[in-house]
């Protein structure tokens, strides 16, 4: 009977076969203790010679770190002190090898160079490190999905292809589509989903985005994963607090499913458990500038916020706070002029703690088409290329807020990780292409 590590506990006393990769092996004498791995976890497999035959013992034998094998045996619960996985091991009665590599695996139990093992990431997926961080990301997808999905949001995919700038164009990555011109790869889905709701009210999109920012950070990628929300007849107040929301939902969710992973990967849960309790602060950038000042940046009002700012910022509150409401200069141009202070917008960052810095952005849109052109001509945006944005402005045109959220800065945090590409499963940095 096949079945796999995880539901062992559930087979005590049968005889079982798993089918998998030796993850370890250690042993002496009549003495061989496998410690296999099949995706779900991992199993101890004790080999005593005398209950083995002569191919099975030399089976055992032979197989080496990441060996494919299929071992049988009988499920025996174990003491707690033994620190076995699962508090369960095999007794094994047969072992047959599925493929033996060639070569030494290259990724040993001693300690390897970042480059060594990013060169390598095809096969440090495989540690237990990385798969739990994988399994984090998934939990927090899982997360994000429900969260929208019960309040009745619809998934809306974005084209990756786009004649239409989202961002900034110092950051695009460009390419000839056949006869047409140029064609971007989407830094966002935002516009697409603002056509959306018109249809549909609230919905979102989940993806990949691109950004050819020539930046080095731990926090950083040029290809990344982004929920973009929107939502029509919203406040920017209200895109706030469901920005709030979600967050405190998957937080609440990872510490309730995930706490092996967190566990594995050394996570101090103490401010994972005080953003579980919501109640974010909201902190006008006006204000964020005066703190900065006197905490010793040198930052004026104008300036957006970058890595050492937010840093100051994250270290001062106990929990993610908003920075709302930025000079309409160093923001989008679709972001909505803010009536009570014409030289901001309605917008908001939310910066995480622990140096993790921003993990959301967004804003409320702006739903004047007048403002609206003039911000795209300000811009130097080609009109002909928004005409079909405009006409959103001119055909039933709404208040309307929404927001982007960065899923891998979102796993950093969450995991508490130092640098970014251990977020996802391949990392694309300035620097990295292979694999």
């Amino acid at each position: 009977m096949y079945v796999l590590i995880k539901d062992l506990p559930q087979h005590i006393g049968q005889e079982v076969t798993l089918r998998g990769w030796l993850y370890n092996k250690r042993g002496h004498k009549k003495l061989r203790f496998l410690i296999l791995r099949d995706g779900t976890g991992l199993c101890q497999a004790v080999c005593f010679r005398p209950d083995l035959d002569e191919a099975a013992w030399n089976a055992a034998d032979q197989a080496t770190q990441e060996t494919s094998l299929e071992v049988t045996g009988v499920v025996n619960p174990v003491d707690e002190e033994h620190h076995a996985p699962g508090g369960v091991e095999l007794a094994v009665g047969s072992v047959r090898l599925v493929q033996v590599p060639a070569d030494d695996y290259p990724i040993t139990p001693k300690e390897h160079g970042v480059d060594f093992l990013m060169r390598n990431r095809h096969l440090w997926l495989r540690s237990q490190r990385q798969w739990h961080l994988i399994r984090l990301r998934n939990e927090v997808i899982f997360a994000l999905r429900k969260f929208y999905y019960d309040r009745g949001f619809v998934c809306f995919d974005s084209p990756i292809l786009t004649g239409a700038i989202g961002e900034s164009a110092g950051s695009l990555f460009e390419l000839e589509y056949f006869d047409l011109g140029s064609a971007y790869l989407a830094q966002t889905g935002q516009l697409y989903q603002e056509a959306a709701i018109m249809a549909h009210r609230n919905t979102f999109c989940f993806g990949p985005t691109f950004r050819a920012e020539k930046s080095k950070t731990r926090k950083h990628l040029t290809e990344f994963w982004m929920l973009e929300a929107e939502m029509a007849y919203c406040s920017h107040d209200e895109s706030l607090q469901l920005q709030e929301d979600m967050v405190v939902y998957v937080v609440r969710w990872c510490l309730e499913q995930c706490g092996d992973a967190l566990a594995e990967v050394g996570r101090d849960l103490a401010p994972l458990e005080r953003a579980a309790e919501g109640r974010f602060e909201r902190l006008l950038y006006r204000d964020a500038v005066k703190l900065l000042q006197k905490k010793g940046s040198d930052i004026q009002f104008g300036e957006d916020l970058g890595a050492p700012e937010e840093t100051i910022l994250g270290a001062e509150f106990d929990r993610p706070v908003f920075v709302c409401n930025y000079p309409r200069a160093v923001k989008a141009f679709y972001m909505k002029r803010n009536p009570d202070d014409p030289e901001t917008v309605l917008c908001a960052d939310l910066i995480a703690t622990e140096d993790h810095g921003e993990i959301i952005g967004g804003s409320a849109r702006e739903d004047d088409i007048d403002l609206l052109m003039e911000r795209i001509a300000q811009e130097g945006l080609p009109a002909e290329s928004y005409e079909w944005y405009l006409d959103l402005r001119r055909y039933g045109s709404v208040p309307h807020a929404g927001f982007g959220l960065g899923l891998e800065r979102l796993v950093k945090y969450v995991g508490g990780l130092p640098h970014i590409r251990e977020a996802c499963c391949f990392p694309r940095m300035m620097e990295k292409l292979y694999p």
